[in-house]
């Protein structure tokens, strides 16, 4: 019996992502699964998010053993440091984009015609495709294919070529020693909407701490941030 053409394109699509990530799948449902959008869900096709939530927690895992075994002379907090770059949303929507996984997601109409995805839905199917591979193949499998994905931007951190996440330094130091979140506060907006400026303060305990400029509200905090890192004198090297 011939398929479909829509099962066809989807035998296709399989195929090549399978190419794609070096990985062969026994039940190729897992992987179907990994790729499918809340947006696109039914009753028979569940989404990802089951599988994002363990893989969140495989990857967590993998880096840090990887760091701890590989840096037995680094303190805690550094490797927290690196690790929190390594795991981040950013990072993991970074190598998603270079797998090019966007061509194999199921998603819903509104997203389907949309130029480009949220960065975090491309870093919650990386997620999920880890612990797909972890179902079908086993730790070991999903191991080295976690690391394999990201020791190149495990190395960047480590040799300190990697735009520093500020905010996230941030609120380690102030959890660990101070007990409290830090948060940012617009004071002021200036420019047309097309160049804007924002200043924005750093808020530790709703003590107003270091004033940051940006282009946009995130420029501006991570501003604020590093100039509030550099004030408590936190070594961020």
């Amino acid at each position: 019996m011939a398929l479909t053409t829509d099962k066809k394109e989807l035998t296709d699509k399989m195929v090549d992502c399978q190419e794609k990530l070096a990985y062969s799948f026994k039940n190729i449902k897992l992987l179907e699964n990994a790729l499918t959008h809340t947006s696109f869900k039914t009753p028979y096709n569940p989404s990802n998010e089951r599988l994002e939530f363990l893989g969140d927690a495989i990857l967590g895992m993998v880096i840090s053993e990887y760091l701890f075994k590989k840096f037995p002379d680094y303190s805690e907090g550094k490797l927290t440091k690196i690790k929190s770059v390594v795991v981040s949303r950013a990072t993991l929507a970074k190598i998603g984009t270079e797998m090019n996984l966007k061509k194999y997601i199921s998603v819903g109409k509104g997203l389907m015609v949309s130029n480009s995805f949220p960065k975090s839905l491309i870093a919650n199917v990386f997620e999920a495709i880890i612990a797909a591979i972890y179902m079908d193949g086993g730790l070991k499998v999903a191991y080295n294919f976690t690391l394999n994905s990201l020791k190149n931007e495990i190395d960047i951190v480590c040799n300190n070529k990697h735009e520093k996440n500020y905010k996230s330094i941030l609120q380690h130091f102030c959890q660990r020693h101070q007990g409290h979140i830090p948060r940012y506060k617009i004071i002021k907006q200036s420019g047309p909407d097309h160049d804007k400026t924002f200043e924005v303060v750093t808020l530790i305990n709703n003590v107003e701490h270091c004033t940051g400029l940006g282009n946009n509200k995130k420029e501006a905090e991570q501003t604020a941030a590093r100039k509030t890192l550099e004030y408590l004198d936190v070594n961020i090297d």
